[in-house]
């Protein structure tokens, strides 16, 4: 147990020696994927290296190789992986960690796999065999003689588990299999569990055991009924992180003693201008600060961008985090930009979006932390208050609705509010948060996505592999083209009605139309599916035997395509001849959308520069929408520059060329790859410019286009907005929609200037004089208005009565403006400057407003202008808010106003009596 670990490597050396093993033995190097899981709406991120190979194993697509390697980006921070709570005192937790893993799809099995990794760690990494312990399925036979008989591992050191540990599942049905995990021993000194036969078999997380890695062997497939069958091709899935992998090979307990974080802890230390000694007293802070903005950075790198829901959520919320920790260790402005530095240049070098996009990662990083720390003062100031209430009754819960309201108006996440609830020993009520936000969260998920669930997915994957075996569709499936034409002589391959197939339709039909080949583009990178129909002519020509109108077409699973319409006339039967038929004018309305889209991305990365790139899209026949990252309004002369220089492009006629290329060539030649999209070993480029110039387009797309800029007709910016934080939209038309837009405009600007009695080039002026005039009277109605609330003031004045030494006044006011109804507590507590309490109320927009205010002396000494305005409020069903010297609430009831006015001296008697008992 002495030895020591005979090789100490970087973790760039430990990536890249994983790497070279497998590629020795035959497997192919296959990139990380992307954080953001592309055609899987089960997973919010990427959280295993076997995410991006769901769809082999499950037998829904199929890889040009059978043994693959990878080096996975993987997040874990939420639903059954949430190790958020424990990052940071925990010296092994991450949100973002890489995941290495080896892959067999039917290839090798479990005597391989143990093989290599047993070879792996001891040849390649060195480690010590006597440090290692290995644990199998309690049925693994097979698994567990190869550990002892062909590895030569003791006994004693091989254990047997149950399913809670050695048995792996996909999910409640599919591929599932046993698995043998490899553990490194620390040693007797780092065992935290005190039991005295410390032991892997006792599972019960004493650090002294270390997981590296774990093989997992898909030998079955699970059923609903709970059966288990053989797979016929069982498959290989092994998971190992190079974080943990660092620490064991230099030499270190913690994960964040390693190069991977310590030069990240160095950074903020030295931005900071701390002392070891007092980054030590806060380590804890630091390491939430190097996970979080490690995390942060790869996550903006991928496309995600702050926000409210889903995983815009979670990027905001380990911002906002980790800027409430740097506060806590001194930091008053943002800091995570300067720190990301350190995360690209230690992580950059292989992972090359952090570099291309590091601009983007700083301006994102800084925005949000700008906008969390104007709000971050308030949102504890009131946390505390709740928490101070709270303990004034005795209660220990922080209530879930107080929680979502500390989230909803004051930008604190749940994981803020519940960090600094532990620190004070309080819980929060989660569950009470997360129904507070359901219909939020609910309205956010809502997609019109073509989601299926498992027995569904099961009946497509039956009738592909039925087509398939009587010929009726090729090996690969449904031959897809959509690029050579948008009419195809066919067969009806097959027939669905409710789901199952069927032999003949009938008028009314809703149908799932399936073809040998199709034309028909399916709905993909933002551009809809195709519409149109499919119907049988007799021969010699006339109207068709049979017609289904084509509303839909969508491709379920890999290889099957399916159109979705109803049938317009006839009985369409299987084996029947048909054209397929493209609505052929719509198509072109979309191809002129999606060549202008590619136009405007080019545009706007030249003008604005390369931080810009698209964050989602539409392309639809009637108009395309364009989200991208950018950080500020588009001024009108960029506006303009952008239509100018786009319409431009479009009367040079430029070609646009389209070119099928390996992946890694189209990327060095320059062509965009953009988030959110899967590519495959060969990519189709989409090219716009002379083909012996530097283009000024290329992206890597599946769209349709037209085949030369002057297609487009005309492009027209209709829309440019914000859309969430750091990402502004686009929206446009083309074609014949543009046409139709600028006969509308100039039809309007023609009945304006009649309107207005001027010639149509003098509108714009005759307006701004007219809005001259308007804001003129606006100004001279609000100071009639003042003068009104003034004289009122001075009446309501004449009502105040005493309550022992302090002056109240609680009246309803005419006044119909909040901030009125403010201005004139002002004048209130100018008048009588120390012991004064004033509650107006009035009628706005139907319902009863209050606004309480108190002289900065009664506050001082406990009187709280919130509590007296919620107390009020509560008699009229609202509640309110604000500042202890002013408050403001809404309700209801207006017939109660008057009642709810009279508890306002009945608080402030009640206040001084227990002033004087105190």
């Amino acid at each position: 147990m002495e030895k020591q670990n005979t090789v100490r490597m970087s973790a760039a050396q430990i990536r890249q020696a994983f790497l070279d093993f497998f590629a020795a033995r035959g497997h192919t190097i296959v990139p990380s994927s992307s954080l953001v899981p592309v055609g899987d709406p089960t997973l919010l991120f990427t959280n295993a290296g076997m995410n991006q190979f769901k769809n082999v194993f499950l037998g829904l697509e199929t890889r040009p190789y059978k043994r693959a390697a990878s080096v996975q980006k993987c997040m874990r921070v939420s639903g059954k992986h949430n190790d958020l709570e424990n990052v940071g005192p925990s010296p092994r937790h991450h949100t973002f960690f890489e995941m290495l893993g080896n892959f067999s799809f039917g290839d090798y099995f479990k005597r391989e796999a143990i093989h290599y990794a047993f070879e792996c760690l001891t040849q390649v990494y060195g480690l010590d065999p006597e440090r290692l312990v290995f644990t199998v399925h309690q049925e693994d036979d097979e698994a567990y003689r190869v550990w002892v008989e062909e590895i030569g591992a003791p006994r004693e050191r091989v254990f047997r588990m149950g399913d809670k540990t050695n048995f792996w599942m996909m999910g409640d049905t599919g591929p599932c299999g046993p698995t043998s995990e490899i553990h490194y021993d620390w040693g007797p000194e780092h065992c935290t569990c005190g039991d005295p036969n410390c032991s892997v078999a006792l599972d019960n997380g004493c650090d002294r055991w270390l997981e590296l890695w774990n093989l997992v062997f898909m030998q079955f497939d699970q059923k609903a009924d709970g059966t288990r069958v053989p797979l016929p091709r069982p498959g290989v899935d092994t998971g190992m992180g190079l974080e943990r992998l660092a620490a064991v090979l230099q030499g270190v307990f913690s994960n964040y003693e390693t190069d991977l974080f310590v030069p990240i802890i160095e950074r903020t230390r030295e931005i900071r201008g701390h002392t070891r000694a007092e980054m030590e007293a806060n380590m804890v802070a630091y390491r939430v600060i190097a996970d979080h903005t490690r995390a942060a950075a790869f996550l903006i790198a991928d496309g995600v961008l702050p926000g409210n829901v889903g995983r815009g959520y979670v990027l905001r919320m380990i911002i906002r985090r980790a800027a409430r920790f740097g506060r806590k260790i001194g930091f008053e402005e943002p800091f995570m930009a300067r720190v990301a530095e350190a995360v690209i240049e230690i992580m950059g070098t292989h992972y090359r979006e952090l570099v291309d996009r590091r601009e983007h990662i700083f301006r994102t990083l800084t925005q949000e932390e700008e906008r969390f720390l104007r709000t971050l003062d308030l949102g504890l100031s009131r946390l505390e208050e709740v928490l101070q209430e709270l303990a004034t009754r005795g209660a220990r819960v922080v209530p879930g609705e107080e929680a979502f309201r500390l989230y909803d108006s004051y930008g604190l996440p749940l994981e803020i509010t519940r960090d600094v609830a532990r620190e004070r020993g309080f819980a929060v009520d989660e569950l009470g948060f997360q129904q507070a936000m359901a219909q939020q969260r609910e309205r956010a998920r809502a997609t019109e996505r073509f989601e299926l669930d498992t027995e569904q997915l099961a009946r497509y994957r039956r009738l592909l592999a039925s087509l398939q075996d009587k010929g009726l569709v090729g090996d690969q499936g449904v031959e897809y083209d959509p690029y050579s034409g948008t009419e195809r002589e066919t067969t009806v391959a097959a027939l669905l009605v409710n789901g199952e197939p069927v032999q003949v339709a009938r008028p009314g039909d809703r149908v799932e139309v399936v073809l040998p080949a199709t034309c028909f583009y399916v709905e993909s990178g933002g551009q809809v599916s195709d519409i149109g129909h499919i119907a049988r002519y007799p021969e010699g020509g006339g109207d068709p035997l049979w017609e289904i109108e084509v509303e839909d077409t969508r491709q379920p699973i890999p290889g099957l395509i399916v159109h979705i319409g109803r049938v317009k006339s006839g009985h369409p039967r299987v084996g029947d001849p048909a054209w397929a038929v493209v609505d052929f004018e719509r198509r072109w309305d979309i191809m002129r959308n999606h060549t202008a889209t590619h136009l405007l991305h080019a545009e706007l990365r030249s003008l604005l520069g390369t931080h810009v790139v698209q964050a989602g899209s539409l392309v639809a026949p009637d108009r395309l929408r364009f989200d991208f990252t950018h950080g500020a309004i588009l001024s009108q002369d960029e506006l303009d520059a952008i239509v100018y220089d786009i319409n431009e492009a479009i009367l040079m006629d430029y070609p646009v060329n389209v070119s099928y290329e390996p992946y890694q060539q189209a990327i060095a030649s320059g062509a965009m790859a953009l988030f959110g999209e899967k590519y495959g070993e060969i990519v189709r480029v989409v090219r716009i410019g002379w083909p012996d110039e530097p283009p000024i387009s290329a992206e890597l797309c599946g769209g349709t286009h037209v085949y030369n800029t002057s297609q487009i007709g005309a492009f027209v910016v209709t829309y440019e907005g914000g859309v969430g934080s750091g990402v502004r939209r686009l929206e446009a038309v083309t074609g014949r929609e543009a046409v139709r837009l600028i006969q509308d405009r100039m039809r309007r600007l023609s009945h304006a200037a009649t309107y207005l009695e001027v010639r149509p080039e003098e509108v714009d002026r005759k307006v701004l004089d007219l809005l001259d005039r308007i804001q003129s009277l606006e100004k001279e109605l609000a100071r009639l208005r003042r003068e009104v609330a003034r004289q009122e003031f001075e009446a309501l004045m004449k009502r105040v009565e005493r309550v022992g030494d302090i002056q109240v006044l609680a009246a309803e006011s005419r006044v119909g403006d909040i901030e009125q109804l403010r201005e004139m507590t002002d004048w209130f507590r100018e008048r009588v400057r120390t012991n004064g309490v004033i509650v107006l109320a009035s009628i706005i927009g139907g319902r009863p407003s209050f606004v309480a205010a108190v002289t900065p002396d009664l506050a001082e000494r406990g009187l709280d202008a919130v509590r007296v305005v919620r107390a009020v409020a509560q008699v009229v069903g609202g509640s309110g808010g604000g500042r202890p010297t002013l408050a403001q609430a809404g309700g209801r009831d207006v017939s109660k106003i008057g009642e709810a006015l009279h508890q306002a001296p009945r608080l402030v008697s009640e206040w001084l009596k227990r002033s004087a008992a105190s």
